[in-house]
């Protein structure tokens, strides 16, 4: 039963993911163009090192399509992917804490070079614009408005995990005075 209600809420949570990422992509089309120079091409996403006490994370499989944007490839069985990326997650929640103050995780990347590169190229430089959109959807003031408080509220997040951040670095170090 738990294995059925996983698979539903991942099928689920990957659709819509790869829906905003194709919105992202379209709207740049310097992405687009990168990305259809690797039409075929996979990359599959792994985790290393979960603690064993944690359900593991399904790997996610994505395929470049002829537009250039991405599918998401559900069951992608015993294929090798041109580009493997393994993000290390043997402390979750300090990853987690990690990527909200802006750095990226450790990753072991694998495959293609020159889609890697295109793919790092797409990290640094694709941005979401939700407020453009939500601008669409109720106007441009509460648009603004729903942003400001939206980047305040991220603003927030950033400072409460950095302050975590913190205290995980001086937990960490033996001999470190406690935290106040």
């Amino acid at each position: 039963m738990f294995e059925a209600m996983k698979a539903l809420a991942e099928r689920s949570v990957m659709e819509r993911l790869v829906l905003l990422l194709n919105h992202v992509i379209s709207a740049e089309p310097q992405a687009m163009e990168r990305l259809r120079g690797h039409a075929g091409k996979s990359l599959r996403f792994e985790s290393e090192g979960w603690p064993s006490l944690l359900p593991p994370p399904s790997p996610i499989a994505l395929r470049v399509t002829p537009p250039g944007l991405v599918e998401w490839i559900e069951e992608p069985g015993d294929w090798v992917p041109d580009l493997r990326a393994a993000i290390e997650a043997s402390n979750p929640a300090l990853a987690f804490a990690k990527f909200m103050v802006g750095e990226r995780p450790t990753l072991r990347i694998e495959g293609d070079a020159a889609f890697a590169a295109d793919l790092n190229w797409l990290i640094e430089n694709l941005r979401w614009d939700a407020q453009e959109d939500l601008s669409r959807l109720v106007g441009d003031a509460p648009a603004r408005e729903i942003a400001r408080f939206g980047n305040a509220l991220a603003k927030a997040i950033r400072e409460a995990a950095k302050a975590l951040d913190g205290f995980a670095r001086r937990a960490d170090r033996p001999g470190a005075p406690p935290a106040a």
